[in-house]
C-alpha cells in the first residue's frame, strides 16, 4: 500500500496562490489516481481534483470540483513520484485541511469513490 505526504499548505491572502505537493513512498504510484480533498471542521469532506492514472491515457481523466475549475490545476511529476495541486485565485472559502487519496484511477465518480490510501492533511487558511 503506497503511503502518501503533503506538504505545501499555509496562510495566503485572498486571491493569493500556493501549490500543495503529494509524494508517494512507491514509483508504482504513477499507476494510479490521486485525488485531492479538502476538509472543514464541521462539514463534510470535498473533493478538489483528481489527477488520471498514467498509463490509462485516453481511458482516464483529470477532473475537477466546480468550485476550484479555471483556479487549480493538478499535475504529476512520476520521476518524482509527486503530485502538485497548484491553487490560484484563492478565496477564503478554499480554507481547509487537503488531503491526498490514491485509487486505480478517477473515474467519472472520483469525488466518492473508494480511495486505498489517504495523506495526513496540509492546512491551508485563506485570510486577509
Amino acid at each position: 500500500q503506497v503511503q502518501l505526504e503533503e506538504s505545501g499548505g499555509g496562510v495566503v491572502q485572498p486571491g493569493g496562490s500556493l501549490r500543495l505537493s503529494c509524494v508517494a513512498s512507491a514509483s508504482s504510484h504513477s499507476y494510479t489516481g490521486i485525488a485531492w480533498f479538502r476538509q472543514v471542521a464541521g462539514k463534510e469532506r470535498e473533493g478538489v481534483s483528481c489527477v488520471r492514472n498514467s498509463d490509462a491515457t485516453g481511458l482516464d481523466n483529470d477532473a475537477y470540483a466546480d468550485s476550484v475549475k479555471g483556479r487549480f490545476i493538478v499535475s504529476r511529476d512520476n520521476a518524482l513520484n509527486t503530485v502538485y495541486l497548484q491553487m490560484n485565485s484563492l478565496k477564503p472559502e478554499d480554507t481547509g485541511v487537503y488531503y491526498c487519496a490514491s485509487a486505480p484511477y478517477c473515474g467519472t465518480n472520483w469525488a466518492g469513490r473508494l480511495y486505498d490510501s489517504w495523506g495526513q492533511g496540509t492546512q491551508v487558511t485563506v485570510s486577509s
